[in-house]
Parts: structure tokens; C-alpha cells; sequence
């Protein structure tokens, strides 16, 4: 693991995208609340949440750092739904892995809830798909 000791803290955010393709049926199922399974948006900020905090448990060789925000924002198109994640910590390293694995576990949280509604008639997900998942800003702000 790269030593990080000899730099200084600094306010780091980043903000990571992505979106998940979904048949427009399901989009209005959850533009409607009606999602067997509960409240999707909720659900992925949630997940999204546990997952920026959760980061150095699941990524080898990243530092754990003091994250001191997340926002995740879920907005629902005609056939995706798209998360956005920003993250801020005041700290020694970058914040993307972060804000990626906040936006892929959100995501992923999405498809979960909506599953039953996506399978086609040999039980696939044909239609569903995740992408686009990528940092779209990072900022360093260094007082020193």
C-alpha cells in the first residue's frame, strides 16, 4: 500500500455517473411507487451510502479516509435510471473509487429491486443493462 503520511489534508469531492438501461414499463413502475419490493430511489441512496463508506473493504490496496459527505441523486428517465454520486472527504487521497463504487452499488441495488419485472419469458435480463459508470468531476482544493 502506497505511503500517504508526508501529505496534508486537503478538501477532496468527487462526483461519479452512471445509469442502468431498464424496460420503460419498469421506469414507470418506479416513477409510480410500484416496485414490490419498496422505494428504489431510497433504496440506492442507501446503498449508495453504505457502499462510498464501505470502499476500502472492497477494493485491495485502497486507504480507508475520513469521508465527510455523500449525495446520492437518482433521477428516472423514459427507459434508465441514473445515479450520480458526489463525495468529500478532507484527507490525503483522491475520493473517485468512492464515488464509483457509490454509484455501481446504487445501481446495482437498482437492478436488484426491479429484477422480476425485467426477466423475459426464459427468466434473462435482456434489456437490462449498466453504463456509463465514470468520474464526470473531481476537485482539490489545497490551502497549503
Amino acid at each position: 500500500m502506497v505511503d500517504v503520511g508526508e501529505k496534508h489534508d486537503v478538501l477532496r469531492v468527487a462526483e461519479a455517473r452512471g445509469r442502468i438501461r431498464l424496460k420503460t414499463d419498469t421506469v414507470r413502475r418506479i416513477k409510480e411507487g410500484r416496485i414490490d419490493k419498496g422505494d428504489v430511489v431510497a433504496a440506492a441512496q442507501i446503498a449508495g451510502i453504505l457502499a462510498a463508506k464501505k470502499t476500502p473493504e472492497l477494493i485491495p490496496l485502497c486507504h480507508p479516509i475520513p469521508i465527510t459527505g455523500v449525495d446520492i441523486d437518482v433521477e428516472a428517465g423514459d427507459s434508465f435510471v441514473e445515479v450520480k454520486a458526489t463525495v468529500r472527504s478532507v484527507g490525503k487521497t483522491e475520493v473517485e473509487m468512492e464515488a464509483l463504487t457509490a454509484v455501481s452499488i446504487a445501481l446495482l441495488g437498482v437492478w436488484d429491486m426491479c429484477r422480476q419485472y425485467e426477466k423475459d419469458e426464459y427468466g434473462q435480463d435482456p434489456e437490462t443493462v449498466i453504463e456509463e459508470v465514470r468520474v464526470v468531476n473531481k476537485l482539490k482544493e489545497d490551502k497549503g
